[in-house]
């Protein structure tokens, strides 16, 4: 879009906080962004004269703008953070953090029982985390194991079954684990107290409980229960003593969230302290890859979004190392100079400081990798292979598709065992129609050699085709109706036994699970379904959002926007319940939605 046609509709931009959406003339999604104010953003692309490479290079491609209003910056931060996950525009940066994190749950039935998972459904139990440690959960089960009793089993302890005494106490009851609510020898007031302690212990407020304990302690004292006195000591001290061992500042300071940054390039490598009442409770480093230029500012506060969504940021202060012209009555900004807080700062500094450290270090080893070492690589691969010739030009394809919508292919080359990626190639089904997996792979193999071959260029000694015999079958029928037969080596890689097929062969290859040459070879299988993915992110980019919510009759492009900004995800909203869809956007529109995913 040049900036005449950009003036011609300057003025039908609104001056009002919210999000803005470029799009190129093939209506892929290039950017979101947030602003304070939408029209003053958005002209800034057009009227700098000092812009980067790539931030010039996005400008060229832009062809229509659509925004979003919306009440609050803070709003729009929301929003912005929601969609980019969804969507992963190409010129947004891309955040590298695909770990799933651990919650412990507090069961939604009598008498809850507590454990560790890491998948979170709807089912109306208590959630708590996520966590970034699993060692130190495990630590948390542990102690609270040791000293609040409650049941492992997985009985129904309803009052009915408890009254009809269809239950026994089992050894954990015996060893002083359990207190028997199943044969009625613990009430759920009692075993209540006990799942409130808990949630003290994971928000790291020992405080509250070691008084409550004390308390106790002098009530069985003055009633002369000695023993039961020192069993309470007991908890006493090893509340102490996990605290502790825990990193401890200052309990006067509240609760604090607080961000150090550190740069490298393009990439930015962001650390997260979470400290409630005294202890810092979560931790994590994250790094985010800019695809344009972005200012700082920007950068930070996308962090920030990206962790208030995943662990829920309630903390009455943030800390960071400058300040944001940024406006919410959520929490207080502060940029320390000195004191405890400045401590803190320069801890979480140091642990991005640590990660880009690290990152130089592989850049470096990257850099001096040597040549024979994959030279070596590739003979292996050609020995454990039986193949005439070293695979010094390696392709391997893969297909995709989204609940049997957007069946795409992809490719991706490796030369002396490195990726080649000006060589990766996309394909959209031209000739399929509907969902064939072994028809769309003959196709993408036809299409890449069928050119090839016309441009006389040089074929691959190995072609790697993700699949089982069937795929690997559908890519050999492309091959020889090219007549090219015996130029190069196809093999299918079984996507759940890991295991090689060649055509014809009736058995499978195994190859060591872990041996440097099935690692290599997955290595490629890896890298060919993640650019997949991004492809199909990208056409998803054009058509999900509005295959998923709006075309759910009687649901519109507004009610859509509002269920992202409050749902964060599509997925997110699947997954709710009817009554906390009402909540959003009524009873009316909320069965339409429900009715429609649950169907």
């Amino acid at each position: 879009m040049n900036q005449l046609i950009f003036l011609t509709i300057q003025k039908t931009l609104p001056n009002e906080p919210g999000i803005y959406k470029y799009f190129d003339a093939g209506k892929n999604l290039l950017y979101i962004g947030k602003a304070k104010n939408i029209r003053k953003r958005v002209s800034s692309y057009f009227t700098k004269n000092n812009q980067s490479f790539k931030t010039h290079e996005l400008v060229k491609q832009i062809d229509k703008i659509e925004f979003t209003i919306v009440n609050t910056e803070h709003d729009a931060l929301l929003l912005e953070n929601a969609l980019i996950k969804e969507f992963r525009p190409k010129y947004n940066i891309e955040l590298k953090d695909d770990k799933t994190y651990p919650y412990i749950v507090i069961k939604n039935e009598p008498f809850p029982r507590v454990f560790l998972t890491r998948r979170k459904i709807n089912d109306g139990s208590n959630y708590l985390g996520p966590f970034t440690s699993i060692k130190k959960l495990r630590e948390l089960l542990s102690f609270i194991k040791l000293n609040i009793p409650l049941r492992t089993c997985s009985l129904n302890l309803s009052q009915k079954n408890i009254d009809a005494n269809k239950f026994k106490v089992c050894l954990e009851f015996q060893l002083g684990n359990c207190k028997g609510p199943c044969v009625g020898k613990q009430s759920l007031d009692n075993y209540d107290e006990g799942l409130r302690q808990i949630k003290h212990i994971l928000k790291g407020n020992f405080t509250e409980i070691i008084t409550h304990y004390k308390k106790l302690q002098n009530e069985h004292i003055e009633k002369m229960e000695y023993e039961e006195a020192q069993q309470l000591q007991y908890k006493i001290g090893n509340l102490k003593d996990f605290q502790s061992q825990s990193v401890i500042v200052n309990p006067a300071l509240g609760n604090l969230d607080i961000f150090g940054i550190e740069f490298l390039e393009d990439k930015a490598f962001i650390s997260y302290l979470s400290v409630r009442n005294g202890t810092i409770t979560n931790s994590k480093t994250i790094t985010f890859q800019e695809k344009i230029e972005e200012d700082k500012e920007d950068l930070l506060l996308q962090s920030i979004a990206h962790f208030q969504t995943l662990f829920g940021l309630d903390a009455t202060e943030v800390i960071i190392p400058y300040p944001l012209n940024f406006s919410t009555g959520n929490w207080k900004i502060t940029v320390p100079k000195a004191g405890e807080k400045k401590k803190l700062l320069d801890l979480a500094t140091s642990n991005s400081r640590f990660f880009k450290e690290e990152e130089i270090k592989k850049n470096m080893l990257h850099l001096e990798e040597k040549h024979g070492s994959k030279v070596a690589l590739i003979e292996k691969v050609r020995l454990a292979l039986s193949l005439k010739e070293r695979p010094l030009h390696i392709e391997c394809f893969d297909n995709s598709n989204f609940h049997g919508e957007y069946p795409v292919s992809a490719m991706v080359c490796f030369k002396e065992g490195k990726p080649s990626k000006s060589e990766y190639r996309r394909y959209n089904v031209q000739d399929v129609k509907g969902i064939n997996d072994f028809a769309t792979m003959k196709e993408a193999v036809y299409r890449r050699y069928h050119r090839l071959t016309e441009e006389q260029a040089s074929l691959p000694q190995l072609v790697i085709i993700d699949g089982g015999k069937g795929q690997l079958g559908a890519a050999m029928e492309a091959i020889e109706a090219l007549k090219l037969n015996g130029k190069m080596t196809l093999v299918g890689l079984a996507k759940k036994q890991e295991e090689l097929f060649f055509y014809g062969d009736k058995e499978s290859l195994k190859l060591p699970v872990d041996g440097e040459v099935m690692k290599f070879i997955r290595g490629i299988r890896d890298e060919v379904h993640q650019y997949g993915i991004s492809f199909h992110r990208k056409k998803r980019s054009q058509g999900t959002f509005k295959n998923e919510l709006e075309k759910i009759k009687g649901i519109g492009k507004k009610t859509a926007q509002d269920l992202l900004l409050q749902f964060r995800s599509v997925n997110a909203i699947k997954k709710s319940s009817k009554n906390e869809l009402a909540e959003a956007i009524g009873e009316s529109k909320a069965s339409l939605i429900f009715s429609y995913f649950h169907s």
